[in-house]
C-alpha cells in the first residue's frame, strides 16, 4: 500500500493550490478529483463563475508559479470599486489610494484552477487520481485513505477540499453550524455596450443586491440576488426576456447588454466547528461558505491555503501545525463571516429610519480617509 504526507480530496482552485504547495514544500501528495477542468481556447465564450482575486491571492498564485499561466488566459484587472443604495449616497474606492495599480482581478474559476494544474507538470511527488472520488477514511497513527475506484493507500494527513457538503468533513465527524439566508444568487454572463471594464459596482436593493463584474473585451458578470421564487422565474426565461428584465432592475450604470449564459445557486452560510479532526484538515469551502456579497470566498480559501503551507514550514505536519492553522484562520474567516452578514442584514431592511441611516453612513464613509482606506486594505487581504 502507498504511503503519502498529504492527501488532498478535491482540485479545485483551493485544494490544487494546496497539493502544489505541499510538493513543493518536497512532501509526497496525492490529489483526488473527479472531474478534471475543460482546456482553455481564446475563442471560448465567458464562464458564468468568476472570482474576485485579491493582491494577497495573487501573491499566493505566483509564489506558486501558477499565475504566469493564468494571466496568459483570461484575467480583468479592475482599479475602482463602488457601492450605493441611493444614487447621491455612494463609497467610492480607487487602488490610487492604496499605491496600487489595480485593486484585484477578476477571473473565471476553471481558469485559476487549471493555472494552478499546469504546475503539476513541474513536481515529480504529486501524483494525481483523476477521475476518482473519496470512499472511506479509516482513521489511525497513519489514515487510511479508499477511492471509489477500489485503490488504498496511507497518509499522515487528509486535506479535505472538498467543497460545502465535504466528505472528508462528514467521516471525520466535524460538526457545521449553518443557515440559509432564504435567498438565491443568479449568475448571468453579458456582453455591455458600455466600457467599464476597471470597476465593479454593487446597489442594495430592498430585494437584494444587483452587482457587476467587469471581464475582458466588454464582458461582464452579473449578480442578481433574489427571492427563489423571483430567481427560479428569471431562471425559466430565455436571454431576450431576461435581458428586458435586467434593463428594468438593474441601475442605469449598465447599459445595454446582451445575455450569454445564466445559472443560480441558493446563499447559505456553513462553518465547521473545528478545522481539524482525525489528521483530517479542512479548506476553502468544506470548512466555511460566506455570503458572496464582497466576492471574498475564493480568497478566504486562498489564505487558508497560505497560512497551512506557513505553519508546516515552520511545525511540520504536526498537531502543533494543526492547532496554529486553526487558531488563525478561524477566527479570521468568522470575522470576515459576520461582517458580511451584518452588512448584508442592514441592507435587507426597508424601514425607512435605517434606510436614511445606512445611506448617511455611506456618504460618510466616502469621505473617511484613513478609515475608508483600513476598511479596503482588510477587503483585500493586505492588513
Amino acid at each position: 500500500m502507498n504511503t503519502f504526507d498529504i492527501v488532498v480530496i478535491g482540485g479545485g482552485m483551493v485544494g490544487a493550490a494546496a497539493a502544489l504547495g505541499f510538493a513543493q514544500q518536497g512532501r509526497q501528495v496525492l490529489l483526488v478529483e473527479g472531474h478534471a477542468p475543460m482546456a482553455f481556447t481564446p475563442e471560448q465564450p465567458m464562464d458564468v463563475r468568476v472570482s474576485a482575486i485579491s493582491q494577497t491571492s495573487v501573491a499566493l498564485l505566483e509564489q506558486l508559479g501558477a499565475w504566469p499561466a493564468i494571466e496568459a488566459m483570461r484575467v480583468c484587472p479592475y482599479r475602482r470599486l463602488e457601492t450605493w443604495e441611493a444614487p447621491e449616497c455612494r463609497t467610492r474606492f480607487h487602488s490610487d489610494s492604496l499605491g496600487l495599480e489595480q485593486l484585484g482581478y477578476f477571473v473565471e474559476n476553471r481558469l485559476l484552477q487549471l493555472g494552478i494544474w499546469q504546475g503539476f507538470e513541474q513536481v515529480d511527488n504529486l501524483t494525481l487520481m483523476c477521475p476518482d472520488t473519496l470512499e472511506s477514511i479509516e482513521f489511525g497513527e497513519l489514515n487510511q485513505v479508499t477511492l471509489s475506484s477500489g485503490y488504498q493507500c496511507q497518509a499522515l494527513w487528509v486535506i479535505g477540499a472538498d467543497g460545502a457538503n465535504s466528505k472528508v468533513r462528514d467521516l471525520a465527524n466535524i460538526g457545521v453550524t449553518a443557515w440559509d439566508y432564504r435567498q438565491h444568487c443568479m449568475l448571468i454572463s453579458v456582453q455591455t455596450q458600455l466600457p467599464q471594464q476597471d470597476i465593479t459596482w454593487q446597489q442594495f436593493t430592498p430585494k437584494g443586491p444587483r452587482s457587476f463584474l467587469p471581464l475582458c473585451g466588454h464582458q461582464g458578470s452579473l449578480v442578481w440576488y433574489d427571492s427563489p421564487g423571483r430567481i427560479k422565474q428569471l431562471s425559466a426565461m430565455s436571454g431576450e426576456q431576461l435581458r428586458q428584465e435586467i434593463l428594468a432592475e438593474f441601475p442605469s450604470e449598465l447599459g445595454d447588454i446582451k445575455v450569454q449564459k445564466f445559472g443560480s445557486f441558493p446563499l447559505t452560510r456553513r462553518h465547521a466547528q473545528a478545522y481539524f479532526q482525525h489528521q483530517c484538515v479542512l479548506v476553502g469551502d468544506s470548512a466555511h461558505t460566506i455570503n458572496p456579497l464582497a466576492g471574498q470566498g475564493v480568497n478566504l480559501g486562498f489564505k487558508d491555503v497560505m497560512k497551512l503551507l506557513e505553519v508546516t514550514e515552520k511545525h511540520q505536519l504536526s498537531e502543533r501545525a494543526l492547532r496554529a492553522y486553526q487558531a488563525c484562520r478561524r477566527v479570521d474567516n468568522l470575522v470576515m463571516q459576520t461582517g458580511m452578514d451584518v452588512f448584508y442584514k442592514g441592507f435587507s431592511n426597508s424601514l425607512p429610519p435605517l434606510k436614511f441611516a445606512r445611506n448617511a453612513l455611506l456618504k460618510i464613509a466616502e469621505h473617511s480617509g484613513p478609515i475608508k482606506e483600513q476598511v479596503l486594505r482588510y477587503a483585500l487581504g493586505l492588513a
